[in-house]
């Protein structure tokens, strides 16, 4: 049985959070399951501002999706940048709203209320001038700047639908995403920095917008001041154009439904989908969650390090913090620039009190030695949160020991860029928590475990997770294509939102998310997870990372194979393997062994931290020659080494 984590008092003590012990989780968990439009329409009404305050909260469910798109509040009208700006600008003006790292260590600015409701409102001013108008869609291509979110912010209050796409993806997949939602205007800059390293988003941008003859205009954020082509009547200097834009702006009060963001989400097959947002729902739940999880106080630094080209940047760089009128950090740069205590010198010199990142991540710090974390002070922090994938127990324990020297509260939160904002998750003054689980949903969440015929699970047990009731942050549709959404989403389970991915409960009601169902391996008619295999070799000493996958086996059907990547300096003798496979036995049991084990510098990341398994499973299956586009990885010659290095049986 896992080792339960009780809330340290300094978390629960003065905390404003209504729920600040499990009991007190109970209550709201139950009010929001029976009268689930109450809870939401009293939160909603308390702590955002509307212009037209909505009287209806759900309409729609899951059964009937298909031919009637779930809304909420849609008869209330809202401006997103009134919330997330104007209120906080008049009520604290200057409070640090925006507070920025960049890619070189000490390179900060720091961007008040006051300034940020000048620079929006100058954004959308210079926006329209350009030709923006309510309704249409603007991509934003950009690194890591404070501009990023005043883009994202400007289109809000024009109106508009923005969709931000990642700085590291390729001009292929940009120029998609444009052709895909039909945008008249890309923002992006010169160069982006990451690492030491610039990109080329301009070059980039140009490349992607000569096969998308629908872009109009271009507008060039300078970052760098490299040289740059510049398209006379195209492109335009943001600098220029926003000194231009009056430093004011009515707000532009909206329906609760009108469409806020698309963002694009790709699997290994098929083009990208154009997940839609909508203004009220959307942001009812993220400001909501924002303040529950992370037990949100006023003076509160707080450190999400994604990118907002992710969900998770969108919901917890942008819209949930400044909603709650908090101060929110946007870094530039990687966790190992120019080492691996680039984070923790963050936290001890802005003072950071909640920080947010990735597994992925935390195992590579945790590999490159404490010596990287100890000489930080890290006393401010109060709450730790991971993001992105399941963790694995030891480098869960790694940052509550390490990281949080014992003395902070651990979220591990599960969500989808679908969701919109997180749905199982420790609360952290009230929850107790075990290394690698969720926990428990947040109040207004349905969770649901079913078996491959879709029956319900009741009490401990595996299966397929899935959603049986609409939340306000739930995404509407796929923009263009709602059967997509309804297939991809509602069909595998009639009635259910179906997250792909599956789940364990245990005794206690713990979740524990065993990873994707189709990275799930039928060996010799065991079927087992393949975040299952990664967390029992990672338990192994001189195992930093691992990626399995499973191949094509003569014998067995599929085989395992593991890609392992070791501790710097790590010796290892030659019954290592067996090492592996008694990790196994322990963790999983006798049924589980690797057929194929081979030892990389590297996995193929995005630059996002997630494994690229579909890249792991093309080399384990021999098929070398169709790896597809691996421009987007962080390192992409990783890939020739690992191809290099391919066993066979």
């Amino acid at each position: 049985m896992a080792e339960v984590y009780p809330v340290p008092a300094r978390v629960r003590d003065g905390s404003p959070n209504p729920i600040v012990d499990v009991d007190r989780w109970r209550e709201a968990y139950h009010r929001a399951e029976v009268d689930p439009d109450g809870f939401w329409l009293d939160w909603t009404r308390v702590n955002l501002h509307w212009h037209t305050v909505p009287t209806i909260a759900c309409e729609g469910d899951f059964r009937t999706v298909k031919d009637e798109p779930i809304r909420w509040f849609a008869d209330g009208e809202i401006d997103v940048t009134y919330n997330c700006v104007d209120r906080h600008a008049q009520a604290t003006p200057d409070k640090v709203a925006i507070l920025w790292e960049g890619d070189r260590p000490g390179e900060t600015r720091r961007i008040t209320y006051d300034e940020l409701y000048e620079q929006v409102c100058r954004t959308a001013n210079a926006l329209e001038a350009l030709g923006i108008k309510h309704g249409e869609r603007v991509i934003i291509y950009m690194g890591m700047v404070p501009e990023a979110a005043i883009a994202m912010l400007a289109c809000a209050r024009l109106g508009a639908v923005h969709s931000v796409v990642f700085g590291g993806f390729s001009a292929e997949s940009l120029r998609d995403r444009i052709l895909d939602c039909h945008a008249e205007l890309v923002i992006t800059q010169d160069e982006a920095l990451r690492g030491g390293k610039a990109i080329p988003l301009k070059k980039i941008t140009d490349d992607a917008v000569a096969q998308a003859p629908c872009v109009k205009k271009v507008l060039v954020f300078r970052r760098t001041g490299t040289a740059i082509d510049f398209k006379a009547g195209r492109d335009h200097w943001w600098h220029e154009e926003i000194a231009k834009g009056a430093i004011t702006r009515p707000a532009f009060p909206v329906a609760a439904e009108d469409p806020l963001f698309l963002l694009y989400t790709s699997g290994s097959t098929g083009k990208p989908k154009g997940i839609v947002h909508t203004r009220g729902g959307y942001l009812t739940y993220v400001a909501y969650t924002h303040r529950t999880v992370f037990d949100l106080r006023d003076d509160d630094v707080f450190a999400c390090v994604a990118d907002v080209g992710w969900i998770t940047g969108h919901s917890y760089i942008v819209y949930g913090p400044l909603c709650n009128g908090t101060t929110t950090l946007m870094f530039e740069s990687i966790p190992t620039h120019p080492d691996a205590g680039r984070y923790w010198d963050v936290v001890q010199r802005h003072k950071i009190t909640v920080f947010y990142t990735a597994p992925t991540a935390l195992r590579t710090l945790a590999a490159a030695g404490d010596e990287h974390v100890t000489p930080f002070d890290r006393s401010t922090l109060r709450v730790l949160g991971t993001v992105g994938e399941p963790i694995n127990p030891e480098p869960w324990r790694w940052y509550y020991d390490v990281v949080g020297a014992g003395r902070c509260a651990l979220v591990d939160t599960y969500w989808q860029t679908e969701t919109g904002g997180i749905m199982i998750s420790a609360i952290a003054p009230a929850t107790p928590t075990k290394p690698g689980s969720a926990t428990y949903p947040m109040p207004g969440i349905a969770p649901v475990l079913v078996d491959h015929e879709g029956r319900a699970l009741r009490g401990p047990g595996d299966g397929h997770l899935c959603f049986s009731a609409p939340w306000p942050g739930i995404a509407r549709t796929v923009w263009g294509e709602h059967d997509r959404y309804v297939g991809t989403f509602f069909s595998a389970y009639p009635g259910y939102y179906f997250t792909g991915d599956g789940c364990r409960r245990d005794r206690d009601g713990y979740y524990w998310i065993t990873g994707r169902v189709d990275d799930v391996m039928n060996v010799s008619g065991h079927r087992m997870g393949t975040a299952e295999f990664e967390s029992a070799l990672v338990s192994v000493e001189e195992v930093a990372e691992s990626g399995v996958v499973g191949f094509p086996h003569p014998i067995k059907g599929q085989g395992v194979y593991a890609y392992v990547v070791l501790q710097p300096g790590a010796v290892i003798g030659a019954d290592f393997e067996q090492v592996l496979q008694a990790a196994l036995r322990q963790h999983i049991g006798a049924h589980a062994r690797l057929d194929l084990v081979q030892i990389v510098s590297g996995l193929p990341k995005t630059r996002s931290g997630k494994i690229m398994r579909r890249i792991l499973r093309k080399v384990a299956e021999g098929e070398v020659g169709s790896l597809g586009d691996t421009s987007t990885l962080a390192d992409p010659h990783v890939v020739d080494a690992i191809v290099a290095g391919r066993k066979t049986l």
